[in-house]
């Protein structure tokens, strides 16, 4: 009896350490995962901040200014002045569809008349 017990209890322990073993390289493949997906974040951040940097060097007021007046004959672009803008008072707003009942039904009387409602 005394030999199956030790039998069992070797048999566990292997088990546990194949459980051991295969978890510890499933926690260093997911850290690899890890790692590498906060490489390419890090990456993905470093590109937008130069896109966001050249987007801004490229939108620069005196170079718009520039490629308009370059551009004028085939744009006809010109520069926006307060005049050009309307107030909100001027904006026509549509006009709300109005219900219109033609015919009534008073419902007092008709209760009254010992009408009911279905």
């Amino acid at each position: 009896m005394r030999s199956f017990f030790y039998a069992l209890t070797v048999a566990v322990v292997i088990a546990m350490a194949f459980w051991a073993y295969n978890e510890n390289y499933k926690t260093q493949e997911a850290q690899a995962r890890a790692e590498a997906l906060q490489q390419e974040i890090s990456d993905a951040r470093e590109r937008l901040r130069m896109l966001r940097a050249e987007w801004a060097y490229l939108n620069r007021p005196d170079r718009l200014r520039d490629l308009a007046e370059i551009n004028f004959d085939t744009l006809g672009l010109l520069e926006l002045r307060p005049h050009q803008f309307g107030r909100v008072r001027e904006v026509a707003m549509p006009v709300e569809d109005i219900l219109i009942i033609e015919d009534p039904i008073d419902v007092i009387e008709y209760l009254s008349e010992g009408g009911h409602f279905p």
